[in-house]
């Protein structure tokens, strides 16, 4: 038994937003030091919220996107039935809420949203101002605390296993990120990464592209352009990339997932940015370079671009990130 009050949180789906939770999660341990909070989330993010030191244990949420599967959430809520005091619904959707009812945990905190009185009894109204600004918005669920940026811990043995297979020094590379499951109006074009990382391995500092499976098309694009370029997209595991960005000298990404990674393991970032805005979903690092052309048409926060030209990335030229990795490391690149 717990000392103090027993929490589930119903956690978000996207790698960049499961970062950004921690905000709750620390801000939690802030107000109530005893509290034992577990995340419900889905299966990937095991590994992940494991990396976290205030979550006690992370709980399978085995429900398809989009899908109600009523009788499963029933089920997995009646099972956990008598163990928490309180849960917190961090995602927006009345589905989310469900396995916290039949559980019947008391006191069901989240915000406004589609139509779940009831299922969400103590309920909170987003200011408009915080509608996009995640990280906040999740810290603002805790009542109180003050507001930490993510902070995920490294596994110091992997790390050095996954360096030494792919011949890299610690502090001797560059990590490029060149996707982003929101869409293709986030991602700056694969052949001004290409460009990117000729030019940083012309100046003596290798490059590894990260990302997952879904990337694998855009990362070995990349590679083609830019030989010698060390394509990891879709090989390694979530934490393994965690552990190689905790490694390299820089980070330069596209606002996603793995940029709010990088940001929380305390490697520099240099994000670049369309269709959405740095002021929204920054990496929440002092350590940074943010990069954004501030069009009259952005940030639309669209998946495709709806004037047809992506002209936010493809207007953003190469010299600009390459000035801004210089800066993000000190001015020199030179390994």
């Amino acid at each position: 038994m717990a000392d103090g009050p027993s929490i589930l949180v119903i956690g978000p789906r996207w790698v960049g937003d499961m970062v950004m939770a921690q905000t709750l999660f620390s801000a939690l341990k802030q107000v109530q030091p005893k509290a034992a909070i577990d995340v419900m989330a889905p299966a990937w993010t095991g590994p992940l919220v494991e990396r976290m030191p205030e979550v006690r244990a992370w709980i399978d949420a085995p429900f398809a996107r989009k899908k109600l599967e009523f009788g499963l959430r029933r089920h997995i809520g009646r099972s956990l039935a008598g163990r928490y005091d309180r849960a917190i619904v961090m995602q927006g959707n009345w589905k989310a809420a469900l396995v916290p009812w039949f559980a019947g945990i008391r006191q069901r905190s989240g915000y406004r949203g589609e139509m779940r009185y009831g299922l969400v009894n103590d309920m909170a109204s987003l200011p408009p101002e915080l509608k996009r600004r995640t990280a906040e918005a999740f810290f603002r669920l805790a009542g109180g605390g003050t507001f930490r940026p993510p902070h995920l811990s490294v596994d110091e043995e992997n790390q050095s296993a996954l360096l030494a297979g792919n011949h890299l020094t610690k502090g001797g590379f560059a990590a490029l990120m060149p996707g982003a499951e929101f869409g293709p109006a986030k991602r700056w074009p694969h052949d001004k990464y290409a460009a990117l990382a000729r030019a940083l391995m012309a100046d003596g500092l290798p490059v590894v592209l990260l990302g997952s499976a879904n990337d694998r098309a855009v990362t070995g694009e990349i590679a083609r352009l830019a030989p010698g370029a060390i394509d990891l997209a879709g090989r390694t595991r979530l934490v393994d990339a965690a552990d190689l960005l905790a490694a390299a000298r820089v980070a330069v990404t596209n606002d996603s997932g793995l940029m709010h990674i990088a940001a929380a393991v305390g490697t520099p970032v240099v994000a670049v940015y369309g269709s959405t805005s740095p002021e929204n979903t920054p990496p929440l690092t002092d350590r940074r370079e943010l990069i954004w052309l501030r069009l009259d048409c952005s940030p639309c926060h669209k998946r495709e671009c709806p004037l047809g030209h992506m002209n936010c990335l493809n207007a953003l030229d190469v010299r600009l990130v390459e000035d801004a990795v210089r800066r993000a490391t000190g001015a020199g690149t030179t390994a």
